[in-house]
């Protein structure tokens, strides 16, 4: 499906069942046709008994590959796995001891919590404003933990900026794009490892999650999950006792749930057809729209959070499904996403 021309925004939003009011590709994206019925498929395939699993594991490497391209990197150098704290938890673990996290005081879990199970061998998580984060970096900090797009929020990070400051310190940089990749460009050489969730805004199903770690770091970071997937040759290491690990970032694989993978593949390649920097401008324009409507000032995020009394009542009546985060309202929109859905959350909160 991928192509040297883009296909239109309009074009993609027809490959969607989205009922009117989904606002909230935050918590969870919407599925393309082509992703759902590849899906259904193998589901009627593994309930019949009609194949073998290698068809669904080719979904794996497809993704795998549509991953890399989406952030530049070589496929070598892309894990994939289960959800983010799995990856962050592989990079935890090989920090030394006393080392010293600093990340923003409203960092999602999953790009904390696997830092913070290490305090008792004395790793220490400093939490500060996100609009300090990079004047707080120095020397004694080990490394840096960031969402690229603030979930709470939907604060888009300067990924570049934090970069530079981060190794000009000798501190590695490891970020969560699950809130990014999708809409937002993210480049992996501004950091030394990535994680993304991708059932979000890469519309995939939710149990496939990706993990970028450079050559570098990859020397210092034990798989702790290995089985037989993060084998050189996966096909000859069912069994041991010999283990022979894939050279590259495969070591980290977790053994995929290879449905959740066949309903991946196809969304990711719509994702790449359709264009991360046209998908962005479209998305960023609804969220203006909506941002407009509440008299509040535009942003650059596809992720708007306000300050309505009443919102989730005012919004359920209307139909529009949305959520509520660290005590404000949170809309985000993405491809499928309408003018009409905007329009529609505005005469929402500004009524009575």
């Amino acid at each position: 499906m991928t192509s040297h021309t883009a296909l239109p925004v309009a074009e993609a939003q027809r490959l969607f069942d989205a009922e009117p009011g989904w606002l909230n590709t935050a918590s969870y994206g919407l599925p393309p046709r082509p992703a759902w019925e590849s899906l259904q498929a193998a589901l009627e395939d593994w309930r019949r008994g009609r194949t073998s699993w290698e068809p669904w594991d080719d979904s794996t490497q497809q993704a795998r590959a549509s991953f890399a391209r989406l952030v530049g990197a070589e496929v070598s150098d892309i894990a994939v796995g289960a959800n983010v704290s799995q990856h962050v938890g592989l990079i935890a673990a090989a920090l030394p001891d006393g080392a010293r996290v600093l990340a923003p005081e409203v960092e999602f879990g999953s790009n904390l919590f696997p830092y913070q199970t290490h305090e008792s061998r004395g790793v220490v998580v400093e939490t500060v404003p996100l609009s300090d984060l990079e004047d707080r970096i120095d020397e004694d900090v080990d490394l840096v933990a960031i969402s690229v797009v603030q979930s709470a929020t939907g604060e888009v990070s300067d990924l570049a900026g934090l970069a530079a400051k981060a190794r000009s310190a000798g501190a590695l940089v490891v970020a969560d794009a699950t809130q990014a990749i999708g809409w937002l460009p993210v480049d992996v050489r501004h950091v030394d490892a990535l994680v993304c969730g991708s059932y979000k805004w890469l519309c995939a199903p939710r149990g496939t999650a990706f993990c970028y770690v450079d050559q570098q770091l990859r020397e210092r970071v034990r798989p702790l999950a290995a089985g037989w997937y993060a084998g050189d040759d996966v096909h000859a290491n069912y069994y041991g006792p010999r283990l022979d690990l894939a050279r590259d970032a495969r070591r980290f694989d977790l053994s995929p749930a290879w449905h959740c993978w066949v309903g991946a593949a196809p969304a990711l390649e719509l994702i790449e057809q359709v264009g991360v920097e046209q998908i962005g401008a479209h998305n960023v324009r609804l969220a203006n729209r909506f941002r407009r409507g509440l008299g509040l000032p535009e942003s650059n995020s596809a992720i708007v959070s306000a300050d309505v009394p009443d919102a989730d009542r005012k919004l359920a009546a209307a139909g529009i499904r949305a959520a509520t985060r660290a005590g404000s309202t949170r809309v985000s929109f993405h491809l499928y996403s309408t003018e009409a859905d905007v329009d529609a959350a505005v005469a929402a909160l500004s009524g009575g």
